[in-house]
């Protein structure tokens, strides 16, 4: 059996928000995908990046705001999956609910999407080359997730940075950041600012 491919990191992100694709090889998987109505605006990062869309096996947000998973809809019409995780199924529905017009929001359909349990995901993610699991995170959101890598690089959204969070949300936050550490997290690469060691 041939050895697996490294794997590699490259951001695409724009308007101060990180947009993650993580590669092994030719199979990738966009982490949070992008602002309603920035379509063009995804499609040439992922050009100067040398990402191909084709190559792209899911599209996977991190929580379900506007700039998290505005063009889930219009990346599902290009041929990308949207991975959701079972905590996240209701928020499709909320998220849509405080949509403008002027958003440009293409609303989610909900019947073509590859829904799985967080227990699932080490499974899925294997079976395109990618060495990781996707665990429930809440804190930012209800519908929060986080990836995490094999190798301790972890994808966490807007989840609060530790000592960030007050009143009831720190003891939610301070529950994940404990579940991540405790899988062998060590570089966080947030939706917003500079990737850094947990610490």
């Amino acid at each position: 059996m041939a050895n697996p491919s490294p794997v590699t990191i490259v951001n695409v992100g724009y308007k101060s928000t990180n947009y993650w694709v993580v590669s092994a090889g030719r199979s990738r998987l966009l982490v949070d995908i992008g602002y309603p109505g920035t379509m063009g605006t995804m499609l040439a990062n992922l050009k100067r990046m040398d990402v191909p869309l084709e190559e792209i096996r899911y599209a996977l947000a991190t929580h379900y705001h506007l700039d998290h998973a505005g063009l889930a809809q219009n990346l599902k019409l290009a041929g990308v999956p949207l991975l959701v995780l079972e905590p996240q199924v209701a928020a499709i529905s909320l998220m849509r609910e405080v949509m403008k017009p002027e958003d440009q929001y293409l609303e989610i359909t909900t019947n073509d999407n590859v829904t799985i349990a967080c227990a699932e995901s080490r499974s899925l993610l294997g079976r395109i080359g990618i060495a990781g699991e996707i665990f429930h995170t809440p804190g930012h959101s209800d519908d929060s997730v986080s990836l995490l890598l094999d190798d301790g690089s972890v994808f966490t959204g807007d989840l609060t940075p530790p000592g960030f969070a007050w009143g009831g949300e720190a003891d939610v936050v301070t529950a994940s950041w404990r579940l991540l550490r405790e899988h062998g997290a060590t570089r966080v690469y947030p939706a917003h600012g500079p990737v850094r060691t947990l610490s």
